[in-house]
């Protein structure tokens, strides 16, 4: 997810996609139980160690302020007194007076894949300074990233290497690789994890979730998810409704059963050309500075130009068609890409590839690291539900959204294709609802014109959890919300996280500025 309303014309391509993959019984009734007796048992036992924190470990190169520990769970919670592991936890005290301190504050930014570690640094700037003067700011590592049992699916090197290929409507042949390619993903998952491959699911990081609660010693928990993090989210809501304090869900993923994850990246990609024109829309009306064209047409065809002479002749022998449209589908995450984006794209034109290469190569130094996401990314998603098995059904499904979404749906739909020939069960995903009154008032954060995570799952999240108040940033579309530099969104999150208040009803807010056209790339 990583983290714009949609259009109706999606349910038509998919309405009968899940028919042939129907989910083995991952986590069915009798090992749900188990698994809530087990989570029980784990979070009784953390409740009772605590965390040691100490120095954190050298290889993060993290300041002294930072503090560093680890929590036991089990690997699989129906069976708490078989193989545990290790989860890696940080966190910076309250910088406020000790009387006033309200407990932890946990943090997840999503993925799957991705780590807070050094989310509790975050309390030294001026938009988290009240919250980390109250709070003890907490980060960890999921299972299965970083040092938290991680797992991997193929060598780090072989992850990273360039330049590759992305082509917009891929050819027959093209397809027949990239399956191959997909099949020996799975199998390299397999082969790496064993066994242990099928308990890397949402379902577990809830309960973690849960035992790491206990192990910090907080009565209730107190959480902000971003992205994938809210599905975690939720899913706690749903199971733990009694141990929530406060909890914010930023940049919503819809939990609707049905939605776990065909169904969800079908409509990322949809969400993702119409952030994709936001941005060429941007660069248009700054013709001024990128001369790439007064229009949107026009700043697509030096896109595409590029993206076909890269095909024939990569910049400086490592930045492909893969690597340029990744670096591209990171502005569509994120405005604060755009300058720069925009400056590598109007400098290559003019026959200047340094920006291009040095924007867009890959890093040596960040392979591990990136291959491990990946993984973790892989596993969770294919692990929590039914996928279709057949490569038809993709092939159909993903054709047809391309006529009208070609940016993003192939490159989404090779990402996830392992999870067709996926070797380990998939579950049924949980159905996430709570009845009014059984939470306290929780917090959802959204941008309207999201692609990561489209604006509908928030108001779906809403109606699952009846009493969520949303705060909604209008006319905007960067991934992640709160913490963000809009004053308007910051201030009801501080105000919710130090007192509990939501609004009223449901707020509205202006959007951010929009970022500058001067690149400092």
């Amino acid at each position: 997810m990583r983290a714009v309303p949609l259009y109706a014309t999606i349910g038509s391509l998919v309405l009968s996609a899940l028919t042939a993959a129907p989910a083995t019984a991952g986590d069915g009734p009798e090992t749900a139980v188990a698994g809530t007796r087990g989570t029980a048992v784990a979070a009784a036992r953390a409740a009772a160690a605590g965390i040691s924190f100490g120095a954190c470990p050298e290889e993060e190169m993290l300041p002294d302020s930072l503090k560093c520990g680890t929590v036991t769970v089990p690997l699989d919670y129906a069976r708490p007194d078989g193989r545990t592991i290790e989860l890696t936890v940080s966190r910076t005290r309250a910088t406020g007076d000790a009387a006033a301190r309200q407990g932890s504050f946990v943090y997840n930014p999503g993925g799957p894949g991705a780590s807070s570690i050094t989310f509790p640094l975050m309390g030294e700037m001026s938009e988290w300074r009240e919250v980390a003067a109250a709070y003890d700011m907490v980060g960890y590592a999921p299972r299965g990233v970083g040092d938290s049992a991680p797992l991997s699916c193929q060598d780090p090197a072989a992850f990273a290497r360039s330049p590759t290929d992305a082509p917009v409507h891929p050819t027959a042949a093209y397809k027949e690789q990239r399956v191959a390619q997909a099949r020996a993903y799975a199998r390299g998952c397999e082969r790496n994890a064993g066994k242990a491959l099928r308990h890397y699911t949402s379902l577990n990081n809830a309960r973690d979730l849960e035992v790491l609660r206990a192990a910090l010693g907080d009565e209730r928990l107190t959480f902000m998810g971003a992205s994938y993090g809210t599905y975690i989210g939720s899913l706690y809501a749903a199971l733990f409704p009694s141990r929530v304090r406060r909890m914010v869900f930023d940049s919503a993923v819809d939990p609707d059963p049905e939605q776990i994850w065909y169904r969800s990246n079908l409509d990322q990609s949809l969400a993702f050309e119409s952030r994709w024109e936001d941005f060429r829309r941007w660069v248009a009306k700054h013709d001024d500075v990128y001369r790439l064209g007064a229009t949107p047409e026009a700043v697509q065809r030096h896109y595409d130009d590029v993206r076909a002479a890269l095909a024939t002749r990569p910049a400086g022998g490592k930045v492909g068609p893969g690597q340029f449209h990744a670096a591209f589908v990171e502005a569509a995450y994120y405005d604060d890409y755009w300058a720069m984006r925009a400056t590598a794209l109007s400098e290559y034109v003019r026959g200047n590839p340094e920006p291009v290469i040095a924007q867009m190569s890959p890093r040596p130094v960040t392979a591990k690291g990136d291959e491990n996401a990946r993984a973790v990314y892989t596993a969770i998603e294919c692990n929590d539900a039914p996928w279709p098995q057949e490569w038809e059904v993709w092939d159909r499904d993903h054709t047809d959204l391309a006529r009208i979404a070609p940016f993003q749906t192939w490159h989404n739909a090779f990402t996830n294709l392992p999870c067709a020939f996926w070797p380990a069960p998939r579950q049924r995903p949980v159905d996430v609802s709570t009845a009014w009154g059984e939470l306290p008032p929780v917090l959802v954060l959204a941008a309207e014109r999201d692609a990561a995570t489209p604006y509908k799952g928030a108001l779906a999240l809403q109606r699952r959890l009846r009493g969520a108040v949303l705060v909604t940033e209008r006319d905007a579309g960067t991934h992640g919300v709160g913490g963000a530099g809009n004053a308007c969104v910051d201030g009801h999150l501080r105000r919710y996280l130090l007192t509990g208040a939501t609004p009223a009803g449901d707020a509205e807010c202006a959007p951010r500025a929009e970022p500058n056209p001067v690149s400092l790339d």
